[in-house]
């Protein structure tokens, strides 16, 4: 049964990224379009806005002062599956934490009989051997921009932003219009030894 859940989200995963979900149903609402333009932000669109945040200097307020620009970031699959896990799971649970819910949809801490942490959902993706990795979450904002700003304006996550050590990223963006915030965005971020 774990072996299912993990080869079940695995494809989840892959079908997000080859399909991109751009088989949305028009809808009218505001709110409704919101979550249509969460869902079809691309990989490139996510890429773009983030390394454009860490491509200037900035000062978080995290006590650093003003960092300089930090290096782009590439794309990693691995990081993206641990990332979608994450958003699923939030999305689902109707939780908001760097904790995995421990219910079904937190797929790696249900492996391991216990709420996942970021560390743990980043390996059970096959990111090993790593210097250095990392998480973001937000929930609500209706596009990458106003994650990315919302981001940049906490001075934990924005230090994570402008993190020149790590290299690679993966972003995943999950609806339900059911939850509290109905779009829950995770970053995670590494860099391999």
């Amino acid at each position: 049964m774990t072996l299912l859940k993990t080869l079940i989200l695995t494809f989840i995963s892959l079908f997000f990224i080859a399909c991109g979900n751009d088989s949305v149903a028009p809808t009218t609402s505001a709110k409704d379009t919101s979550y249509e333009t969460a869902q079809k932000t691309t990989q490139n669109e996510i890429l773009k806005a983030i390394n454009k945040a860490r491509s200037v200097a900035r000062d978080c307020h995290d006590g650093n002062g003003l960092v300089s620009p930090a290096p782009a970031l590439t794309w990693n699959t691995e990081l993206y599956a641990a990332a979608y896990e994450h958003s699923y799971d939030l999305a689902q649970s109707n939780t908001f934490s760097h904790y995995g819910s421990g219910t079904s949809s937190d797929i790696t801490g249900d492996n391991n009989h216990n709420k996942s942490y970021f560390n743990e959902r980043i390996k059970a993706h096959g990111y090993v051997e790593y210097r250095t990795i990392g998480e973001n979450i937000a929930g609500g904002q209706a596009s990458i921009e106003e994650a990315v700003n919302a981001w940049l304006a906490s001075p934990a996550h924005c230090t994570n932003m402008m993190n020149a050590n790590f290299k690679e990223i993966g972003v995943a963006v999950v609806v339900n219009q059911d939850s509290d915030y109905g779009i829950y965005w995770t970053q995670s971020f590494g860099a391999k030894k």
